[in-house]
């Protein structure tokens, strides 16, 4: 299984080697982003934008431009997440829609964001609550004649706040079942890893966030905490993927950090003390 790791600096994917996941709304606010390192894949912040909205405020073709401008400048990802529609039933709440035509939207998009974007690797998701509705939502995409069994990589959405339930392993296995088998996990906490992780192609967390927020100790590598430390989540990752003997992802140590692209260099101090002199002997 290959891990991405969530992470909420776009200035990270300069920084280091390993896989990374970072949310649309993250990318957009920066003007010009700098080269990823190495791996990286793309959620679309769909979560955020049902939560706060009930609906998408950005349309495919927006969407479609945004993706290509990351492109350009970050270099290809593995894949991109499509404007999908979660069917949590809170968030049916408040859209005031069905689960079936969150599918159905889910499906549409894909559809759209495949013509605007021929070249780019953007994912389908099965959407759904019940094991019934999530093979009716494949069932939905080969009407649309997309075969997920042929799909490099198909996400599992709507599962990261019940993971850790033996449903979504009964999940995993009818998907594996029917030949969608190339799975990738959203959101996913430890419990679920630990259960079920073997089913899944490849998975994203950002959960070192939450145990940086916990941490007492101070951060030896920055004043403002660990939750938002590179090399925090960096052990925190290292520590998680040791735990899985066919893991396909490198170590963070194969390469060290390079320089954070936003900060300037500082000047050496004999440097910075040699300006201090001579301007004051200017002024004088």
């Amino acid at each position: 299984m290959t891990f991405y790791l969530g992470v909420p600096e776009p200035a990270w994917l300069a920084r280091t080697n390993v896989p990374l996941f970072l949310a649309r709304p993250r990318l957009a606010r920066i003007q010009k982003l700098h080269r990823a390192r190495g791996p990286w894949a793309l959620d679309s912040g769909g979560f955020s934008q049902l939560s706060n909205h009930g609906r998408w405020t950005l349309t495919a073709s927006e969407y479609a431009a945004q993706v290509r401008r990351f492109v350009d400048q970050v270099g290809m990802p593995d894949f991109i997440a499509p404007q999908d529609w979660m069917c949590e039933p809170d968030m049916l709440v408040k859209t005031g829609l069905s689960v079936e035509e969150h599918q159905r939207r889910t499906v549409d998009n894909l559809i759209q964001l495949r013509e605007l974007l021929p070249d780019l690797p953007v994912m389908p998701v099965v959407q759904g609550w019940t094991t019934g509705q999530y093979m009716h939502c494949v069932g939905m995409y080969a009407d649309a004649g997309i075969d997920l069994t042929r799909e490099p990589r198909v996400g599992v959405g709507s599962i990261c706040r019940r993971q850790a339930t033996i449903r979504i392993g009964f999940l995993l296995n009818d998907l594996h079942r029917a030949g969608v088998s190339r799975l990738h996990g959203f959101g996913m906490k430890l419990d679920g890893l630990e259960s079920y992780g073997d089913r899944l192609a490849s998975s994203d967390s950002m959960s070192w966030s939450f145990s940086a927020r916990m941490r007492y100790e101070p951060c030896p590598y920055q004043r403002r905490g660990c939750r938002n430390c590179l090399h925090f989540a960096l052990e925190w990752r290292d520590d998680i993927v040791g735990r899985w003997p066919d893991h396909d992802c490198p170590s963070s140590t194969a390469g060290e950090l390079a320089p954070d692209p936003t900060q300037s260099p500082r000047a050496p101090p004999s440097t910075y003390r040699m300006r201090r002199t001579t301007a004051a002997a200017v002024n004088e």
